[in-house]
């Protein structure tokens, strides 16, 4: 994970074709009209910067629309939470823009192998997560890097985070928040019930994590990347990948590694 000032508008050259693009509710709504009069409206494949308008969970999805592309994405909050948005639409956007940060963003990769041999592979910006499909607890074996680290996890369920994630799922299940700078995956029980007092782990950047499922006749366990959701898995297979990635914009003096820092102070 990377951040710095934008350098790609100086020198004067703004970035004035603009894609909007909206969440489906009204505040969103309203924003996409009245800037799009204003700006006007450029595909996402000739625009100089993608204006996100919603919440986490719309700009999660168009995050994904821009894996490789070379367009950075500035959120305006029009949802609830905003953790990856900025708070207000600035007067002259273009300008504001070119005084931005920017946050390189990598996602984990997830490769899920069903119990009838159907392998999944999907992409997560936030997290990848496994959870118990009925009341029985699951029962899971870690490896890392090929070495077993936890012959059995009994539990709800287990994910690995991004640092960018570090602050949502994973800090629900009293998971550490990760700074973007430190090339850290934190690794999270969800409720586990034995080893009882293991609380997780903090894995480098470079791991490769595989999580086994035992028992999956009688305790069988979903994973989920972001958006993808595969039932009945064996095996998931995550690691961080390099080659893939996307760029955030966010105010001056409010980037992500300042809010996740913040975040830790949050009483």
């Amino acid at each position: 994970m990377n951040e710095n000032p934008v350098t790609r508008w100086q020198d004067g050259n703004l970035p004035t074709r603009l894609c909007f693009v909206a969440a489906p509710n009204d505040s969103a709504q309203a924003w996409l009209e009245r800037l799009t009069r204003r700006y006007g409206q450029t595909p996402a494949a000739q625009a100089d910067a993608m204006i996100c308008l919603g919440g986490d969970g719309f700009m999660l999805e168009v995050l994904h629309t821009t894996l490789d592309r070379d367009i950075p994405v500035y959120g305006v909050n029009c949802g609830t939470v905003g953790f990856l948005m900025n708070p207000t639409v600035p007067d002259d956007l273009p300008a504001h823009l070119a005084s931005t940060q920017e946050a390189i963003l990598h996602p984990l990769r997830m490769r899920a192998t069903s119990v009838d041999g159907e392998v999944t592979e999907a992409l997560a910006l936030n997290d990848v997560f496994l959870f118990r499909q009925t009341r029985q607890a699951a029962k899971i074996r870690i490896d890392v890097d090929g070495r077993q680290r936890l012959a059995e996890l009994i539990c709800d369920g287990v994910l690995i985070a991004t640092p960018a994630g570090s602050t949502a799922y994973n800090l629900s299940a009293h998971g550490p928040i990760v700074p973007l700078s430190a090339n850290l995956l934190p690794l999270t029980p969800i409720s586990a019930f034995r080893p009882r007092r293991w609380r997780g782990a903090l894995l480098p950047s470079t791991a490769q994590v595989r999580f086994t499922i035992l028992e999956t006749d009688k305790r069988p366990v979903a994973a989920v990347a972001d958006f993808t959701e595969v039932r009945d898995v064996i095996s998931v297979e995550i690691r961080e990948d390099r080659t893939r990635y996307t760029t955030l914009l966010f105010d001056p003096g409010q980037s992500l590694s300042e809010r996740i820092i913040a975040e830790q102070f949050t009483v």
